[in-house]
C-alpha cells in the first residue's frame, strides 16, 4: 500500500473522534456522525491507493447511511438495537466486497467465513502490514531512509525546549488578563496527577480504535477483490440423502400441517359460535393461545425445507418436480398456519391492547410470510444460493419497517383509539415508552374527535412523562437526539395546560389525577 502515512494517519484521527464523540457522552448523533467519517475515511485512504469500489460495493453505503440516522431519530429500543446492527453489519460486508463487488452472490456460508476472515485482519492485519514495510527493501539507487527514532527523538528534544518557554510566557501573560488566566487554569486542571488513569485508558481506547480501523480499511485493500464464494463451484456438502426418506419427511409435515389447518378452518376461521359450541373456549382465550408457536413452526419449516433442498439427491425429472411440489404444499400450509397466527394476534390485541412485543411480531410475521414466498420461486428457479440475499433483503425490510412505522407512536394510536371505543387504557404502559410516542400522544390531547374521558387519559400520560424530567437527554451537541428535541418541542405549549393534572411523585407508583378526578397509576412497570 502507498501512502502509509494516510492510513496510520486517518485511523487515528478517527480513534480521537471516537474518544470525542463518545466518551462520558450518551450516543445520540453521535453514532450517525462517526458513521459518515468511518466511511468517508476509508473511501478517502483507498482512493489515495488508487482503489476504486466496485459499482455494487457502493450501494451498500446506502441502507448504512439510512440506519446511522435512525439511531438519533427514533429511541424505541428495538428499532435502535437493530439499526446499529445493521449498520455494523453492512460496514463489514463492504469492507469484505469492497473491491470485487459479489455480496448480491453471497451465500449463507459466505457470510460466515468473511466474517471470521474480517475479525482475522481486525487482529492481525495491521501487524502484518508493519513488519511487510519493515522488510521491504531499498529500491536500487535510493537515498538512505532515516531510522525512525531518530524523527522521534528530534521530536522530544523540540518538545522538552520548548516547555519551559512555553510556561514563562504563558505565567506572563495570565498576569496580564484574568480572562486569559482563568483558561490557562482550566488547561492546567486537565493534566492533574489524579486523571492519569482516565488518561492511559482513554488513549489505549484511541489506538485500539484505530488500530481495528486500520485493519478493516487494509482488508477492505488486500483481501476484497478476488472473492471466494463457498460452494459456488461445487457444493460444499454434496447430496447424500435419498428421494424416497425426503419425501416421507416432507409428506408427514403437509399431512400434519394439514390436519392443523382443517382444524383453523373449522375452529378459527369459523368464528367463535364454533369454538364456544364444540370445545367451551372463550374467544379471546382461543386466540391467545398459541400465536408465538405458529410463528416458530413456521421459521423451523422454513429452515427444514433449506435444509433438504441442499441434501436430497434428485437426480430425475420427476424427483425435482415432485419435491418442488412436497416443499410447495408445506410452504403453502404453512402460510396458512401464519394467517391463523397473525388473526390470533388481531383477537389478541382487541381484547387487551397494543404492546411492542406484539407489534414486532406482527411485523415480522408478513416479511416471514414474503420470505416464503421467495423460498417457492427460489425453488423452482432452482437458485438456492439467492436464499441468502432473500434472508437478508427480509431482515433489511423488517429492520426498515420498525423504523418507518414508529412503533411507540403506532401503539399509542391504537390503544387511544381503542379506549375512545370504551376499551381499557393502560396509562402506565404508555408512560413507560419513549419520546417518540410524545407527537401521537399531543395530537390526541390536541384533538376534539375522542372522548373526553380519553383525551384527558392522553393528558394523564404527558403530566407522568413530565414528571420524570431526569430522563431528558444531554443537553451537549454530541448526545442530541431528534426524538428527545421534539418531544421538548411538542411539550413545551403544553405545560400550563397540563398543570391541571396533578401528579403525585411521592407515591408508589406514583399517581396522577386528572381535571376530570379520574386515579390513574404512572407506574412503567409493565410486561408483555
Amino acid at each position: 500500500m502507498k501512502r502509509t502515512n494516510a492510513l496510520w494517519i486517518t485511523a487515528l484521527v478517527l480513534g480521537w473522534f471516537f474518544d470525542f464523540l463518545f466518551w462520558k457522552y450518551a450516543p445520540g448523533i453521535s453514532f450517525a456522525l462517526y458513521v459518515v467519517l468511518c466511511l468517508a475515511g476509508g473511501f478517502l485512504v483507498l482512493g489515495l491507493q488508487g482503489l476504486k469500489p466496485a459499482w455494487k460495493a457502493l450501494l451498500l453505503p446506502l441502507p448504512i447511511l439510512f440506519f446511522a440516522a435512525i439511531t438519533f431519530l427514533r429511541l424505541e429500543p428495538m428499532a435502535v438495537f437493530l439499526a446499529v446492527v445493521f449498520v455494523l453489519f453492512l460496514m463489514g460486508v463492504l469492507a469484505s466486497t469492497y473491491l470485487g463487488g459479489r455480496w448480491m452472490e453471497y451465500g449463507l456460508l459466505d457470510y460466515l467465513v468473511n466474517s471470521l476472515r474480517l475479525l482475522g485482519s481486525f487482529l492481525a492485519r495491521p501487524l502484518i502490514f508493519l513488519s511487510e514495510k519493515k522488510a521491504e527493501p531499498l529500491q536500487p539507487g535510493a537515498p538512505a531512509r532515516k531510522v525512525g527514532w531518530k524523527y522521534v527523538w528530534a521530536v522530544l528534544r523540540g518538545v522538552l525546549i520548548a516547555l519551559p518557554i512555553l510556561a514563562i510566557f504563558a505565567g506572563l501573560l495570565s498576569t496580564a488578563d484574568p480572562v486569559f488566566e482563568r483558561w490557562m487554569q482550566d488547561f492546567v486542571d486537565l493534566f492533574r496527577l489524579e486523571r492519569l488513569p482516565e488518561y492511559l485508558f482513554r488513549g489505549f481506547l484511541i489506538v485500539l480504535v484505530a488500530y481495528l480501523l486500520a485493519g478493516a480499511i487494509l482488508h477492505a485493500a488486500s483481501q476484497s477483490r478476488d472473492e471466494k464464494l463457498v460452494g459456488l463451484d461445487r457444493p460444499l456438502v454434496r447430496p447424500f440423502l435419498g428421494f424416497t426418506e425426503a419425501a416421507i419427511v416432507l409428506g408427514s409435515v403437509v399431512v400434519l400441517f394439514t390436519v392443523f389447518v382443517l382444524i383453523q378452518f373449522k375452529y378459527f376461521f369459523g368464528g367463535q359460535a364454533n369454538i364456544d359450541i364444540v370445545e367451551g373456549y372463550i374467544y379471546s382465550e382461543y386466540a391467545r393461545r398459541g400465536f408465538g408457536e405458529l410463528v416458530t413452526v413456521a421459521f423451523f419449516s422454513l429452515l427444514l425445507f433449506l435444509g433438504l433442498s441442499g441434501i436430497v439427491q434428485r437426480e430425475t425429472r420427476l424427483q425435482r418436480g415432485g419435491f418442488s411440489a412436497l416443499g410447495i404444499a408445506m410452504v403453502a400450509l404453512v402460510g396458512v398456519i401464519l394467517v391463523s397466527a397473525f388473526q390470533r394476534l388481531l383477537l389478541y390485541e382487541a381484547a387487551y391492547g397494543f404492546s411492542r412485543l406484539r407489534t414486532y411480531t406482527h411485523v415480522f410475521m408478513i416479511w416471514l410470510g414474503l420470505l416464503l414466498v421467495a423460498v417457492v420461486i427460489i425453488d423452482l428457479l432452482q437458485r438456492e444460493r439467492a436464499f441468502a440475499l432473500a434472508a437478508l433483503l427480509a431482515s433489511l425490510g423488517f429492520a426498515v419497517s420498525l423504523s418507518l412505522l414508529n412503533v411507540d407512536g403506532f401503539i399509542v394510536r391504537q390503544n387511544l383509539g381503542r379506549a375512545a371505543q370504551g376499551e381499557g387504557l393502560d396509562v402506565a404502559y404508555l408512560t413507560s415508552l419513549s419520546d417518540d410516542a410524545v407527537p401521537a400522544l399531543v395530537a390526541a390531547y390536541q384533538s376534539d374527535d375522542l372522548p373526553p374521558l380519553t383525551r384527558d387519559a392522553a393528558g394523564a400520560v404527558l403530566a407522568c412523562r413530565l414528571s420524570e424530567a431526569p430522563r431528558r437527554g444531554d443537553s451537549d451537541w454530541r448526545a442530541f437526539h431528534f426524538s428527545h428535541w421534539q418531544a421538548e418541542r411538542r411539550l413545551t405549549p403544553l405545560l400550563d395546560e397540563l398543570r391541571d393534572y396533578q401528579v403525585f411523585t411521592d407515591r408508589w407508583p406514583r399517581q396522577v389525577l386528572t381535571p376530570g378526578q379520574v386515579l390513574y397509576d404512572c407506574s412503567d412497570a409493565y410486561s408483555d
